[in-house]
């Protein structure tokens, strides 16, 4: 039963394939099953269950998502090609990219994030062409070397600061990313003695991705069909960081203290878990970031939010975000979690946020 919740991930991503398939209105089929999944993720109990599970048929699920994507967007091209999918009409051309920018980013997001910790080379380079799909096929690399060493600190660009919004997180996770990616790959070539320059920088692959895929597509499907997916990429680079958005949300560590139980925020509904591949099982990752995702603890008295797909419709509104969800969590997560040296940048950050300091001074 556990290896079959895991199961969500192809069908999903098929559901999109189907819609392309067959055309017309049905280009909705994929982006339909976001509030489909909301729903049922919100009235779900929480799951803090173990997993068990047949590790190949679980692991599979992880190696079909990228021949799922590839079918889709294959069927999506000959669905403009032969006038399926008409893209003059705006309703399908709308559907055509919230289905494909959804898709592309969860749960495409959480099945290269898990491939992008395993050691072999197959999986990690499926990650990176599967990260393609929400336009940061370098993903891995600052992901791995530094936001796994950084988390809640000021040096990690994955970790929002307090008072931030989703939108300005999207902007500065980004640009942060590509920045980390950037530096670690001039200093790896640096300690190989070799210019930064040099041809097996993976920034050359960087940009070579983010060309091919909407170059391939307008090739084959026409200029309107790589319009759809190049704003298909910008919306799932911005879902992938929404959704990112709320795993350390304002948490606070010291710059070279060990990373704790209490260093993120889980999501532990019913849908979210199998959808995301334990993604959301947050800090046990952290704790080791080489367990497989079926395999991760589920960490019960470590911080919670509620579901995950409300985090983020909240987040759409900045206000709503802070004042229902935000600014409680973090008063408890500072009062009963925080060590003393993280209560005292919690008050400064608070400070900084125009938020109350709801921990005295001298405490």
């Amino acid at each position: 039963m556990d290896t079959i919740r895991y199961y969500l991930i192809p069908l999903v991503t098929a559901c999109g394939a189907l819609g392309f398939y067959y055309g017309g209105d049905w280009v909705w089929l994929g982006a339909a099953t976001f509030p489909a999944l909301m729903v049922l993720d919100v009235i779900l109990p929480r799951d803090y269950s173990e997993r068990k599970v047949n590790a190949f048929f679980a692991d599979l699920t992880q190696y079909l998502q990228l021949p799922l994507m590839i079918t889709m967007y294959g069927f999506f091209i000959i669905g403009v090609k032969e006038g399926l999918v008409e893209l003059n009409e705006p309703m399908q051309f709308l559907g055509s990219v919230l289905s494909l920018a959804w898709l592309s980013g969860v749960p495409t997001l959480p099945v290269s994030h898990e491939l992008m910790h395993r050691r072999h080379w197959l999986p990690r380079r499926m990650a990176q062409l599967l990260a393609t799909f929400y336009a940061d096929p370098n993903r891995d690399i600052a992901h791995v070397n530094t936001h796994h060493l950084e988390l809640d600190t000021p040096l990690d660009s994955d970790t929002p600061y307090r008072g931030q919004t989703m939108y300005s997180f999207v902007i500065s996770a980004s640009v942060g990313s590509v920045k980390d990616a950037a530096k670690i790959e001039a200093e790896t070539l640096r300690r190989k003695g070799k210019s930064p320059w040099h041809l097996s920088n993976r920034m050359y692959q960087y940009v070579i991705l983010l060309i091919a895929l909407p170059g391939l597509v307008t090739y084959l499907g026409g200029p309107d069909a790589g319009l759809v997916t190049i704003i298909s990429m910008v919306i799932a680079k911005a879902i992938v960081e929404g959704f990112n958005y709320f795993q350390h949300y304002g948490l606070i560590r010291e710059i070279g203290k060990p990373i704790l139980l209490h260093h993120a925020w889980n999501h532990m509904g019913m849908i979210v878990r199998p959808l995301g591949c334990e993604i959301t099982n947050h800090i046990n990752h952290h704790i080791d970031g080489y367990i497989r995702f079926y395999d991760l603890h589920p960490e019960k008295e470590a911080p919670q939010m509620p579901s995950l797909f409300v985090c983020f419709l909240l987040g759409l509104v900045p206000p709503l975000w802070e004042n229902l969800v935000a600014k409680p969590k973090l008063k408890d997560w500072d009062l009963r979690y925080a060590t003393p040296g993280e209560r005292k940048l919690a008050m400064e950050a608070n400070e900084k946020a125009g938020w109350p300091q709801w921990i005295p001074q001298t405490a």
